[in-house]
């Protein structure tokens, strides 16, 4: 575990990735999700409590419920999308503590602190949304993450009844190369960074 990964891997999970909006027409297997998720579950999470939950959309019927929660910008690629993946939380992640976190009482450090569960569960699952991006690279796939939806909509088509909650958006597919716009900017680590 401790080779550091070569200027090609690095490339593909980083410095060359892409964030794609125009998708090619190639489906995504049920096996493919099921190696992804069996990817990401394995990044690391604070007290290992694992809050995020996934529902990868799409099926026709899935991408209908869908639509009418996006913003309009974001109607088009997620509709072409091979597959979207609704990145969620359960609000009553802590309730799995017992099993993930064994060696002490962590699901006591939640009981009756909502604000604590909502941090928790925002942050955590908004890790494992990174490392799901990670993951379809590291499988050849490509992927789009967005924010721009109804989140009140959202949970009231696929989460109703539950204690889920949307975080974010991430389609996933195939992009198409020749559809891409110049690579955006980033900051330099003189303005992003401090040694302190």
């Amino acid at each position: 575990m401790s080779t550091p990964l070569d200027s090609t891997s690095l490339a593909q999970l980083f410095t060359e990735a892409r964030t794609f909006s125009v998708w090619q027409d190639k489906p995504i297997s049920d096996a493919q999700i099921e190696r992804l998720y069996s990817l990401l579950k394995m990044g690391p999470t604070s007290a290992n409590c694992c809050p995020a939950r996934f529902v990868f959309v799409r099926s026709a019927e899935g991408k209908e419920k869908l639509k009418p929660c996006l913003s309009e910008g974001n109607v088009q690629k997620t509709m072409n999308a091979p597959v979207t993946a609704i990145v969620a939380y359960d609000n009553e992640f802590y309730e799995a503590l017992p099993e993930l976190f064994p060696h002490t009482d962590a699901r006591s450090w939640f009981t009756g602190n909502p604000q604590l569960i909502t941090e928790t569960a925002l942050r955590n699952s908004s890790l494992q949304a990174a490392y799901l991006i990670l993951a379809a690279r590291s499988m050849g796939l490509d992927t789009g993450p967005m924010s721009g939806f109804d989140a009140t909509k959202l949970d009231a088509a696929f989460f109703a009844g539950t204690t889920w909650k949307s975080n974010l958006l991430v389609n996933i597919g195939y992009g198409d190369p020749g559809r891409l716009h110049d690579r955006l900017p980033r900051l330099d680590f003189e303005r992003a960074c401090r040694l302190a």
